[in-house]
């Protein structure tokens, strides 16, 4: 590492860090990454095996996959204050899902969180506790169905 240092690379604070990491829109453990998600819902497509059998979980995949299944999508959302992970999203007052990061980039707030499928996407007005939101993609995770190739093409 000193060797990188000497080179000019300069170091970053682990809550600078952390603001990156969420305005990427990578998912954590602990976060986004936990036993209430799975790695559709999450985005991470590209992670995922649609060919190779016999893995932990490869049946609930392939289920999902093929009936269009995933029921929440990890999204970024811009915000008018800082709010609490945890913190239950709503549209007209209905819950559509929940708040699992939050950073403040200058003056801006932006987080991630699980919305629903059925209730939208990018545009989606959503109010965060108090706060006021949109929704927005984030450049790491994915929301298409990939085309699935067989083994044999």
């Amino acid at each position: 590492m000193a060797k990188i240092l000497q080179a000019g690379a300069v170091e970053i604070s682990d809550r600078d860090w952390e603001m990156l990491r969420i305005l990427q829109g990578r998912p954590q453990p602990e976060s986004e990454l936990t036993d209430d998600y799975n790695p559709l819902e999450v985005g991470l497509w590209q992670t995922i095996s649609f060919n190779k059998g016999c893995y932990i979980g490869q049946e609930t995949i392939a289920r999902l996959n093929t009936y269009k299944g995933v029921k929440q999508n990890l999204w970024g959302i811009t915000l008018n204050a800082a709010v609490e992970p945890g913190t239950i999203i709503t549209v007209n007052e209905e819950k559509v899902g929940k708040i699992t990061s939050c950073t403040q980039n200058g003056v801006r707030y932006f987080g991630l969180g699980y919305i629903r499928t059925k209730a939208g996407g990018v545009g989606l007005k959503v109010k965060v506790g108090s706060c006021e939101g949109e929704v927005v993609s984030i450049p790491f995770i994915s929301h298409q169905y990939p085309e699935v190739k067989s083994v044999d093409s």
